[in-house]
């Protein structure tokens, strides 16, 4: 599995719906599981960000697509970036010349 972070932002229409965000984050969670990524948790955050959420996933393109169909409900805007785990760090260092 690869780990990612998403750092997101409401949209209008998102702020609009805020009450009904524990459940969007559920439903969001369970759409999650039926493609084999696994949200690891979300956090309301302060700042220049409105949450951030760390997930596993099988490979960049299952979480494309799952950040895509995110962004298609028009509730959040998204920046994806792919998080090395420590192991996965200690193996690119140790190929370096």
């Amino acid at each position: 599995m690869a780990g990612y972070i998403v750092l997101g932002k409401y949209t209008q229409e998102g702020l609009e719906n805020i009450k009904d965000m524990p459940e969007i984050i559920a439903k969001h969670k369970e759409n999650c599981e039926k493609m084999g990524i696994r949200l690891i948790g979300t956090w309301c955050t302060m700042g220049a960000f409105d949450f951030v959420s760390v997930y596993d996933a099988p490979d960049d393109l299952a979480m494309a697509e799952r950040v895509l169909n995110t962004a298609r409900a028009g509730m959040v805007t998204t920046q994806t970036m792919r998080a090395l785990s420590e192991e996965e760090f200690a193996q690119v260092v140790g190929q370096l010349p």
